[in-house]
């Protein structure tokens, strides 16, 4: 029997991907003659393609065609701003334009609407002053409302790619065009631009799987997109086949936009390539003075103002006003829920992210690649998709076992949500701890085992150590994500377990604004590390 510990541990990594994967799997299965699609599947497809199937593609494509463009705008003209140009103020920019990642959308679909709605203070106070009447703005919670609010809640995945790009190879070149004659219009158009394309892609089809994912935003301004059919389907109308047809259309959708990113992230790594950093420090961003610095003042400083400096203000304006409305004595068990909630999948997501890498670093192959890819897949995967993908096998364990315990296990605890989170996130911390495996060198792994260190004490005494960073920096992540997380957590969460999220949402579902504030802006401060210390990373090098 001594192959058998060696057998599970060869066998463990694909259980654990295929775990991962049952979501996914669920969903497409649903459409199988087993998963009861066969009788339904035509009939109900044909019947929402006759009524609500037009409107959700119409307003998800028209949704995600501005955004892209809005994203692509405002993320390549900032990072190109503090790139290839000198100004006063440029490298406090650099990192303030990071701030609205710090913003969950939600929360500034929130601070919007309280502060531009019909009764606001804006429209209130313009209709005392000037004697006005009626409506004196567009209406905030509409479709042009959310692409206001994603473009300047998702614009910095375009900032940052497009920085990295430009950075590190278009000052050299833009100089060398400068030495030929080239006027700076020129340049940018010839040169920083087509260096910039690929990652601009990358980073528009991450805003656009953060687009399609979206459940508050949509839900809370009323739009019909893919993911607020969903749970319509399952919560309102109760009908799984429908949810599961939804939810196949959004993840093909999503899977599009994968390969996109996928093929713009290659794309960049090409043009990239080829350039010493000695040519690099040579070249010199462009001195700005007069007009051109004062343009380069409000293209940086816009986006931060409107994706993260006016949603603070408007959330402070009602905890300031007056404290006694705010609800502190629930605050500590909503934050000690997320806390509880967070802390658990990230233990959980770090610790099946170093059995897959460390596996993968012990047994190359196109399987283990394989078992890799299916788990990173997660991350793309809206949480709308997943609560289907989790829940269509309970259904079906409840309806061939009725006495089963397991149905309770998923919908009544913690367990349910847990696994949501790490399907969901296990590709950021196996993502970050690659990274960190990247950096110790195999020739560590052969001196061990000379030495008799092998298995998981090579694990142990040697990648540890120097993991401990990586580690940190996944759980963090994967903590900080789970904090911000709706879709999942609104239909899974137990009983009595409000999150920081949910609470938001309700109580800005009920025109509780102010109320909203307090729970709002704490998930603004947890978002605030992850940003810190990436600003701090990118300041670095």
């Amino acid at each position: 029997m001594p192959s058998t510990p060696r057998a599970l541990r060869s066998i463990a990594p694909i259980l654990l991907a295929l775990l991962l994967a049952l979501p996914v799997l669920a969903v497409l299965g649903a459409w199988l003659p087993w998963g009861q699609g066969d009788e339904q599947s035509g009939a109900i497809l044909r019947e929402m393609a006759a009524t609500v199937l037009p409107d959700y593609l119409l307003t998800t494509l028209w949704l995600g065609l501005a955004v892209a463009i809005g994203a692509a705008v405002v993320g390549t003209a900032s990072a190109a701003a503090v790139t290839l140009f000198d100004f006063s103020g440029r490298r406090q920019l650099e990192w303030l334009l990071l701030l609205p990642l710090a913003m969950p959308a939600y929360v500034t679909a929130y601070a919007y609407t309280d502060f531009l709605q019909f009764s606001g203070p804006l429209q209130v106070w313009l209709r005392a002053s000037f004697g006005l009447q009626g409506r004196l703005l567009p209406e905030v919670r509409s479709l042009g409302g959310a692409i206001w609010v994603f473009i300047f809640s998702l614009y910095p995945y375009v900032y940052l790619l497009a920085r990295t790009a430009l950075g590190e190879r278009a000052a050299h070149l833009m100089e060398a065009a400068r030495l030929l004659g080239a006027s700076p219009a020129r340049r940018l158009r010839s040169v920083a631009l087509p260096l910039a394309r690929p990652a601009v892609a990358a980073g528009v089809a991450l805003a656009l799987m953060e687009t399609l994912a979206d459940f508050g935003v949509a839900s809370y301004f009323g739009i019909q997109t893919f993911t607020t059919g969903i749970y319509k389907a399952w919560l309102s109308m109760d009908n799984r086949l429908a949810a599961a047809q939804l939810a196949t259309f959004l993840l093909a959708l999503v899977v599009l936009l994968l390969q996109l990113e996928l093929r713009a992230q290659r794309r960049m790594r090409f043009a990239t390539g080829g350039v010493g950093r000695a040519g690099s420090a040579e070249a010199q961003p462009m001195q700005l003075q007069g007009l051109p610095r004062i343009v380069a003042w409000l293209v940086c400083g816009l986006p931060v103002l409107m994706g993260f400096a006016l949603p603070v203000l408007f959330m402070l304006r009602p905890l300031l006003a007056d404290w006694s409305v705010l609800p502190w004595d629930r605050f500590a068990q909503w934050a000690a829920n997320s806390v509880r909630l967070g802390s658990i999948t990230a233990v959980l997501a770090v610790a099946i992210a170093l059995a897959l890498a460390f596996t993968v670093r012990r047994r190359r192959g196109p399987l283990m690649r394989a078992v890799v890819q299916l788990v990173s897949l997660g991350y793309a995967v809206p949480g709308a998709v997943i609560v289907v993908g989790l829940l269509l096998p309970v259904g079906w364990l409840q309806a061939a076992a009725p006495d089963m315990g397991l149905t309770a296990l998923i919908t009544t605890t913690a367990v349910g949500i847990v696994w949501a989170y790490l399907v969901r996130f296990c590709s950021v911390a196996l993502q970050s701890v690659q990274s960190g495996y990247a950096r110790v060198p195999t020739s560590l792994d052969d001196s061990a085992r000379m030495l008799g260190v092998g298995g998981l004490a090579l694990l142990q005494r040697v990648h540890w150590p120097l993991l401990k960073r990586s580690t940190a920096a996944a759980a963090l992540l994967v903590f900080v994500d789970v904090m911000k997380e709706l879709p999942a957590t609104i239909v899974l969460r137990p009983f009595d377990s409000d999150t920081l999220a949910v609470v938001a949402y309700q109580l800005a579902r009920d025109e509780r604004l102010g109320e909203a504030a307090l729970p709002s802006l704490a998930l603004v401060a947890v978002g605030l590390v992850p940003v810190i210390l990436l600003s701090r990373t990118l300041r670095a090098r």
